[in-house]
């Protein structure tokens, strides 16, 4: 319960800091990401260490990478950090961002409760797994929102040559990892995360992973700047400054050192996967 108060802490403190008005000469740029690297604490980590380096402040909005892509296509950001490769190098392909630019992985994980109805304990195939819980009809929950975790929900459905339907079994929630895993937790039922924000979420109650190791479960996220040429107001300067920390020798071993009860929850790119 003490991470749990803790995250969303952080949360609200994204939310005022977002919501407030620039001082004059303040320096800042909006970033917009995911659900994983704000909810997991990663950002409160990493900004305060960038903005002591740089003077500039980064504005964290969180939403799922569909909608964090949508904004930055409008011009709302200055930056796009998500984690579905093929979304985004169709930002840049579509002349919406400059270049993408690898920064962190990590991976997804099934998790389902302890008496595992559908039997996908110890299982490397994702495909398989999500294969055995729709032949159980066992309650599996998606988000449903068009975030990175739900585009790869559905790459591995596809992969399962099957096509679930919201309602009976599979339940879509529409929600955040956050909230798709507390009625995950509620319901005994299966879902998809990516670890770090597993690794975060205290409510675990009967859940525990179930099947991982798959090479298609592997989370790499990009980061790119909006193209300034489309949307002039773009901090490109800034932004780029931000980029180029990140990718930085000192920018990855900060993501390298960020952990939860010792656990690695980003592993830095340059380091390899």
């Amino acid at each position: 319960m003490v991470m749990t108060r803790r995250l969303l802490l952080i949360a609200l403190a994204a939310s005022f800091a977002l919501a407030a008005p620039a001082r004059a000469g303040e320096r800042f740029i909006l970033l917009a990401s995911t659900t994983s690297t704000e909810n997991s604490g990663l950002f409160a980590h990493l900004l305060p260490i960038f903005t002591a380096k740089t003077g500039i402040q980064v504005r964290v909005v969180a939403r799922g990478t569909g909608q964090a892509i949508k904004m930055a296509e409008r011009g709302d950001a200055d930056l796009l950090l998500v984690h579905h490769r093929r979304s985004e190098d169709r930002f840049v392909a579509q002349g919406h961002g400059v270049a993408r630019h690898d920064v962190m992985y990590n991976d997804f994980v099934l998790l389902g409760p302890t008496a595992d109805p559908a039997g996908i304990s110890g299982l490397r195939d994702a495909a398989e797994a999500l294969a055995r819980i729709a032949k159980a009809r066992a309650p599996f929950l998606s988000r449903g929102d068009d975030s990175g975790t739900h585009k790869k929900e559905l790459d591995l459905w596809r992969a399962a040559g099957i096509s679930p339907a919201s309602g009976g079994w599979y339940r879509e929630t529409g929600a955040g990892m956050g909230a798709t895993l507390n009625t995950a937790a509620a319901m005994n039922g299966y879902l998809l995360s990516d670890r770090a924000t597993w690794l975060a979420f205290r409510n675990k109650r009967d859940l525990k992973v179930l099947a991982e190791g798959d090479q298609r479960l592997f989370n790499p996220y990009g980061v790119i700047l909006v193209n300034p040429q489309r949307h002039p107001q773009v901090k490109a300067r800034d932004g780029q400054a931000f980029i180029d920390w990140l990718v930085s020798e000192a920018g990855q071993a900060a993501i390298a050192a960020f952990k939860l009860d010792g656990q690695q929850l980003f592993f830095p790119s340059n380091q390899g996967s």
